[in-house]
């Protein structure tokens, strides 16, 4: 690390002022001061100045009505002051075991757009005195006594068709009591059913190739099925902004209401798997699957084999025809798991290497990628190598102000030489400052005919956790075939970069859920730390960096080449 010796000039990158944080023991933060002859202390904590001028404190969380980080910092009997204020989020409202008896109204559950089977469960709760009795009025007159949990929470449940109309919350405390109303529930089978076709969001990226309607467990929750648009779904419930749709009689899932389109008069969809047939070229094998709409459906994997579960479909295939070239499918079995969800398992040679699923005139095509023909002396030669530099927009800044964008498209700069001078085909993200969108990167790749995608990031750390204890170098991964890349590459970054080595993670990211190629993101190092920034200034580290994912990428090639 540089030693600098400027004027003092306090600057804190993180966090900004104003920032509403947490309401948390300890957290960071982290800036400059100028001079790495200055000495730092924040809220009278004395904190380590690098040789550069940059700090990051791990310090307690600053309270009380006007909360704020004090900074002095002093230099040969100059000093210098900066007052950085933060927030936090209002408290929840106080609810005292004495004095007039309150209900929180904002804490009452249902509320906003509900909509249920009259038989489901709906969670009636409420925030009330700890001390406190509550129960529920339905409208016909009915009592539900709920259930004090932790602290100040009530709760029961109720079948929705007794929420059908408004009910009242009533607590009570001696002779004192208070009440509030919930919002009515729709009940879904008292009406005509709601049908909803999926549509592409206006902003998705790519041709229909590419786009895809996310659907998850819970509503707002983590992605999880990835659905063609123009599939028709029944709507049986809704929470707010969030519809709940079903794929079969046994599973349901949440979508965007924003990403579908009513359907008023449509009818049930008719989903029967004819005849099916694999048909293979020299880049890639297709499972075509006849049937009259586009179904919900899932792809996983294991170690020879891709499985494709339809849901809603009733498989009818007599007769799955494979062709006598193919190479990569060996071949094709099916089951029907429940009334109306059936298993397709596409039997391989070797390890999945990348799919798609897509509709073409009348049936589901599931395309298996064949794995590329690798020579074992020069396995990068006439590989298409997507590299990205992660960022813009957003991104991380470190202490004396990197911007992560910056510090890893010059990675990147430094890896392309070294992938072509072996032979491989690089396709840049972006090559200059500009933003690039999140959703695009991925759709190059694929345009691209990319054999692996990697996307280069620097890690920071959330609110709240000590950045001294976990940081290091990190891969992460999300479909299986990615895996053994995402292995490799943190294998050639911990040897390279010699940071701790925090291995390889799962993760559900934008651009690593991408299927028709192994996928992975690096984050080689933490701007925030003062030590890993001032070592990514260095075009040396930088070249380390890029010789990790370099040395990754080579060995999982070589692993592919014929023996």
């Amino acid at each position: 690390m540089p030693f600098e010796d400027g004027p003092l000039a306090i600057r804190v990158v993180s966090p900004p002022r104003n920032a509403t944080l947490p309401r948390l023991d300890s957290t960071f933060i982290f800036g400059s001061v100028g001079s790495g002859a200055a000495t730092l202390r924040i809220n009278g904590a004395p904190v380590t100045v690098q040789p550069n001028g940059a700090f990051l404190g791990y310090l307690p969380m600053p309270t009380g009505d006007a909360p704020s980080y004090e900074l002095v910092a002093e230099k040969g009997g100059a000093s210098a002051t900066l007052s950085v204020p933060i927030r936090h989020p209002a408290p929840p409202m106080a609810l005292p075991d004495s004095g007039r008896l309150l209900i929180d109204a904002a804490s009452v559950m249902p509320s906003g757009r509900v909509t249920a089977r009259g038989d489901e469960p709906v969670r009636v709760s409420v925030r009330a005195p700890s001390n406190a009795t509550v129960t529920l009025r339905t409208a016909d007159g009915t009592s539900h006594a709920l259930r004090h949990g932790t602290g100040t929470s009530f709760s029961t449940e109720v079948n929705a068709r007794e929420l059908a109309q408004p009910g009242t919350l009533v607590a009570r405390r001696g002779r004192d009591s208070a009440v509030v109303r919930t919002a009515a529930v729709t009940v879904s089978d008292a009406g005509p059913r709601r049908w909803a076709e999926l549509v592409a969001p206006a902003d998705a990226a790519g041709s229909d190739t590419d786009k895809a309607v996310i659907l998850r467990p819970v509503p707002n929750g983590t992605y999880k099925w990835f659905l063609l648009p123009g599939t028709v779904l029944e709507v049986t419930g809704q929470r707010g902004d969030a519809l709940r749709v079903r794929l079969d009689s046994q599973l349901d899932a949440w979508v965007n209401e924003k990403d579908t389109r009513p359907l008023p008069d449509a009818l049930t969809p008719r989903r029967v798997a004819a005849n099916a047939r694999v048909t293979a070229t020299d880049g890639w094998s297709d499972l075509r699957i006849p049937m009259a709409e586009r179904p919900a459906f899932q792809v996983s994997q294991s170690r020879d084999a891709l499985v494709l579960t339809l849901y809603g479909v009733i498989a009818n295939t007599d007769v799955v025809n494979l062709a006598t070239t193919d190479a990569t499918v060996r071949d094709v079995t099916w089951e029907q798991t429940a009334s109306d969800r059936a298993r397709f398992t596409v039997h391989l040679r070797g390890a999945p290497y990348g799919y798609l699923v897509f509709w073409d005139r009348g049936a589901l095509v599931l395309r298996v990628r064949h794995a590329p023909r690798v020579t074992a002396a020069r396995p990068l030669e006439g590989r298409v190598i997507v590299v990205d530099p992660g960022h813009p927009p957003d991104g991380s800044t470190g202490p004396t102000g990197l911007y992560e964008g910056d510090a890893v498209l010059m990675v990147a700069e430094q890896l392309k030489p070294l992938l072509e001078a072996r032979g491989a085909t690089v396709v840049m993200t972006r090559t200059a400052r500009g933003p690039v969108g999140l959703a695009d990167r991925p759709v190059m790749a694929r345009r691209a005919n990319a054999d692996a995608f990697v996307s280069i990031h620097l890690n920071a750390f959330p609110d709240g956790v000590n950045p001294y204890r976990s940081n290091g170098s990190g891969t992460y991964f999300f479909h299986d075939q990615s895996e053994p890349l995402a292995r490799a590459v943190e294998r050639g970054l911990a040897r390279q970069l010699g940071l701790r080595d925090l291995g390889i993670n799962y993760d559900n990211l934008a651009v690593v859920r991408t299927t028709w190629m192994p996928a992975v993101l690096c984050e080689g190092a933490f701007v925030i730390i003062p030590e890993h920034e001032a070592a990514l200034r260095n075009p040396a580290f930088q070249l380390r960096y890029a010789t990790g994912i370099l040395e990754g990428l080579e060995a999982f090639f070589l692993s592919l080449a014929e023996r």
